[in-house]
């Protein structure tokens, strides 16, 4: 082993433990700051150890691909910098989504230029040429699927595309034909000589594009944050794949770690959803062949109204609030006056706590980031299954912009599209107010009889201005 050898070994094996300890700090909301620092130390050190190793290889012609390499990661990082500085939570959801097609297209272009590439191949055994054909074709129909299901997944969630899913007749048989056309092609592919075998690659290509988007546009707005993390799983077996084409180690284990992390992370949202995986990608979520749920047109019941200094008067003399956020906080972005009502509560001896359910929002662990982003502390805010057992000892639930995940239909109506759904039980609580700024729908597209019932009280309005009304009525002093 040479010296190089050595360096970029060692160089390798730290940054896969950095991306390690990032994984594990992202784990917790103490330490997910330092998990990010982890994950972008890592990343410097791989891309700037795999620039160096390939400019090794001699100066002859390279300086100008050097150029380019670092040209397009300046170019990158800065547009990224101005992303993230930019973009705001709410649209945190869809700019992940892009960011997963991204790597969707760079496994593709990987494969394609891997298989092109000339001589790459002249001197390997039949043995080691097969394989390596068999990584180029499922690295390009994995990396075809994340790109064109990332793009639809990013429009749905952007509303450019409709929320509710599109059931094609017999989708289920196409979904088969396609995978059973991407599986078959491969023979022919993997039997031509040198590069002839470029028409079945391009036509396979084509197919896992088509099946990409057909697979998420049968998929309902309500499952999105199971999505996106499937996504993410399918863009770190991209990345793995692109790993093995380019045998590169580091690629690989990242890929693997983002694909099973991300795989992990579907599941135990699934769970939390009552609904498996193959439900959610092959079926939806309410997506029955006779068509998907909308709300009903006629009202449910009585509709009862609160006021802003009545609410502030119920909180302030409570002794235990719940607080459960949805999207619309984020699209109010109130996170910030939410923390300013819990703080004043607080002050007053009230004991406030925060449910999160594993899909509120639009991504996995949305409302955590918010809430984490306003300076509410972490050990009050709590998830579904900790906090549910709590509600019929809690005085008052404030319910912001959530909708979905509080609908009692969930347990009680099997005709209900979101039935067998674990949800938050708030309607147990001795008062609930809902701030939502009309009667509409949630995501789902499913009426909500919990607005309808004894004890619940709707404030409506923008949330970002109510809790700031809430806010000035429960100051002290």
């Amino acid at each position: 082993m040479t010296n190089l050898d050595g360096m970029m070994t060692i160089s390798y094996l730290a940054a896969g433990v950095l991306f390690i300890r990032s994984l594990a700090g992202l784990s917790k909301q103490e330490t997910a700051r330092r998990g990010n620092l982890y994950g972008m130390v890592g990343m410097a050190v791989a891309v700037a150890v795999t620039g160096l190793a390939w400019l090794a290889g001699g100066f002859d012609g390279r300086e100008i691909g050097m150029a380019m390499l670092v040209g397009a990661v300046v170019v990158g990082a800065s547009i990224g910098a101005v992303l993230a500085r930019r973009v705001e939570m709410t649209g945190m959801p869809e700019l992940v989504a892009i960011l997963h097609s991204f790597v969707g297209l760079a496994a593709v272009m990987v494969g394609v230029s891997s298989y092109l590439a000339p001589n790459g191949e002249s001197h390997a055994s039949e043995a080691t040429r097969i394989v390596h054909m068999g990584e180029v074709w499922v690295g390009i129909a994995v990396g075809a699927i994340t790109l064109t299901g990332s793009i639809v997944a990013w429009a749905k969630l952007r509303g450019t595309l409709s929320g509710k899913p599109l059931l094609l007749p017999g989708r289920h048989v196409l979904n088969a034909v396609i995978a059973l056309s991407i599986f078959g092609l491969s023979y022919p592919f993997l039997e031509a000589p040198g590069t002839t075998g470029l028409p079945y690659l391009l036509v396979m290509t084509g197919l896992a594009l088509v099946l990409g988007i057909h697979l998420v546009v049968a998929i309902g707005g309500a499952d999105m944050p199971v999505v996106v993390s499937l996504l993410n799983s399918y863009s770190g077996w991209a990345a793995a794949a692109a790993g093995f084409m380019l045998a590169n180690d580091l690629l690989i284990v990242t890929g693997a770690l983002v694909g099973a992390s991300g795989t992990i992370l579907s599941i135990i949202m699934c769970r939390a959803m009552n609904r498996s995986i193959l439900n959610v990608v092959f079926g939806g979520f309410g997506t029955a062949d006779g068509g998907s749920a909308v709300a009903s047109t006629e009202p449910a019941g009585e509709v009862r109204e609160m006021k802003a200094d009545e609410t502030a008067e119920r909180l302030k003399s409570a002794r235990s609030v719940v607080i459960v956020p949805g999207y619309g906080m984020a699209v109010a972005r109130a996170q910030a006056a939410v923390h300013d009502l819990t703080k004043n509560l607080r002050d007053q001896g009230v004991t406030v706590r925060f449910a999160i359910h594993p899909v509120a929002g639009r991504l996995p662990g949305h409302m955590n980031v918010l809430l984490a982003e306003a300076g509410v502390p972490y050990d009050i805010v709590l998830e579904m299954e900790h906090i549910n057992a709590d509600f019929p000892n809690t005085d008052v639930v404030l319910v912001i912009g959530a909708n979905d995940i509080v609908n009692p239909g969930a347990l009680t109506d099997a005709n209900s599209p979101i039935y067998g759904m674990p949800v938050c039980e708030v309607w147990k609580s001795k008062l609930v107010v809902v701030l939502k700024r009309g009667m509409a729908a949630g995501y789902a597209g499913v009426e909500n009889p919990l607005f309808y019932l004894e004890n619940t009280r709707m404030l409506f309005g923008d949330a970002k201005k109510s809790i700031d009304a809430l806010v000035a009525a429960t100051r002290v002093g």
